[in-house]
């Protein structure tokens, strides 16, 4: 009896861990880019779906197991044998960019444009943006103060209620298909579907999400009582369960935007597409109801934003609080959100195209090789390569101002002409290999040599 009572809790804190995971980097871009790719991909939504899920789901997964293997405490001890320098920076760059500077300003932007502004006359949306944002952030930074309490409301409430009201629209829509699936693919999806939809799964930027928020369902499972090995296993398990479900929800997103050509034409993008397939089912209710779950999908992650944010600067910066860090980022997300969205997205974004490769880079060499002997210098040798494309795919994104001057157009030239994949914004595919190798191969010679010398 004992023994059952306690597999089943068990089983009840994997399924609120999960929950927790999913719910903090489960945002709105996770929502609307699976149903644009559903309308573009048509008859091919398989093919997408599946490169979609790759790039979309393996790549998360494969950044949660590099934080177990590791048995890091965050993304600073993750980078640390790269360097202490380079785990500051690194550290710094990821968190600003997903934090208060891009990632955590635009989830309020988003719910306030899906939740309120519909319902307001014009002349108060700006007025009504500021009391929302402010309630917002504000409700985020009480419930972010008690830590722990992350996986009781994010795990146990909220992320629930948002997969519910989920459910309720696949139920409806596949009881009822607005068409066939028999629809004509865009031309980027008539051939190659697959590589296609593993761009547009590239550009969910979950890896480095999952490696930011890492500090934080980390620090919710040691919460619960679990340490070391525990710790570690659960961690595991609970990622593995959020990246499937995952995995399923965005098959039913693709299917969702493939069936809804039957009745309405190709939308300029994921959420204009989401809204016209909600309001078909729903009617009136329509825009409440995606309103309220784009709301409960973007609040979760941004209380993960910043409560990582707030962690893992306490910890790089132990003399300022957790509770200070805490009121910069919510702070700064509100001014943000409201003063300066639009200019700051535009210089974010390539700041992002630099931090993908890295990030994955780093949860190559974490994975594979962080107990070997000389694993820093594989890890060095492997971000130096790595580094080189980042910056120029994070030049080849930059607004025009940058990418039209000369010096640089040129550089691109040559980059896109001559590097493998580099047009396609993967550049640093090749490089980061060879880094990766050529580390692997000096790291064995100069062990070779020491065990020679050793011999001598």
């Amino acid at each position: 009896m004992e023994q059952a009572e306690h597999t089943q809790h068990n089983f009840w804190q994997l399924l609120v861990v999960s929950s927790l995971i999913f719910g903090m980097f489960f945002g709105s871009g996770n929502l609307i880019f699976p149903v644009h790719l559903g309308q573009m991909a048509g008859q091919h939504w398989f093919s997408a779906a599946l490169g979609f899920a790759v790039s979309g789901s393996l790549f998360p997964l494969l950044a949660i197991l590099a934080v177990v293997v590791t048995k890091s405490d965050g993304l600073y001890d993750l980078a640390k044998p790269v360097g202490r320098h380079y785990a500051a920076f690194f550290l710094v760059m990821v968190h600003l960019t997903i934090g208060p500077f891009f990632g955590t300003p635009r989830t309020a932007a988003t719910a306030f444009q899906m939740a309120a502004e519909p319902f307001l006359p014009q002349r108060w949306t700006t007025v009504g943006q500021w009391l929302f944002t402010a309630g917002f952030f504000g409700l985020a930074y009480l419930i972010a103060i008690h830590q722990n309490s992350l996986i009781k409301w994010i795990g146990k409430y909220l992320n629930a209620l948002f997969l519910a009201l989920l459910a309720v629209i696949f139920v409806v829509a596949f009881c009822k298909p607005m068409g066939s699936l028999n629809h004509t693919p865009s031309v980027a999806y008539q051939s190659g579907a697959t590589i296609s939809g593993l761009l547009e799964g590239y550009n969910t930027i979950d890896a480095v999400a999952l490696l930011a928020l890492s500090v934080t369902f980390v620090h919710a499972v040691r919460a619960l009582g679990y340490h070391d090995r525990e710790l570690t296993k659960l961690t595991a398990k609970a990622g593995t369960l959020a990246i499937v479900v995952e995995v399923l929800v965005y098959f039913g997103l693709v299917l969702l935007g493939a069936f809804s050509l039957g009745e309405l034409a190709l939308s300029a993008n994921g959420g204009v597409a989401l809204s016209q397939i909600v309001g078909h089912y729903f009617s009136n209710l329509g825009t409440a109801f995606l309103g309220i779950l784009v709301t409960l999908g973007v609040f979760t992650t941004a209380l993960g934003l910043v409560t990582s944010f707030a962690q893992d600067f306490h910890k790089l910066f132990p003399k300022v609080s957790y509770l200070t860090w805490l009121r910069t980022t919510t702070i700064a997300s509100f001014l943000v959100a409201n003063v300066g969205l639009d200019n700051i997205i535009a210089w974010s974004l390539p700041v992002l195209m630099l931090l993908y490769p890295l990030s994955l880079a780093l949860i190559l060499v974490s994975l594979t090789v962080a107990k070997w002997a000389h694993a820093g210098l594989i890890y060095k040798l492997t971000i130096v390569f790595t580094a080189v494309p980042a910056v120029l795919d994070m030049l080849a994104n930059s607004p025009a101002v940058v990418t039209n001057w000369a010096p640089i157009a040129n550089l691109l030239r040559v980059y896109h002409t001559y590097v493998p994949f580099a047009s396609l914004g993967l550049g640093w595919l090749v490089p980061t290999l060879a880094g990766f190798t050529l580390g692997i191969v000096w790291g064995h010679w100069r062990l070779v040599a020491e065990r020679m010398t050793e011999d001598v």
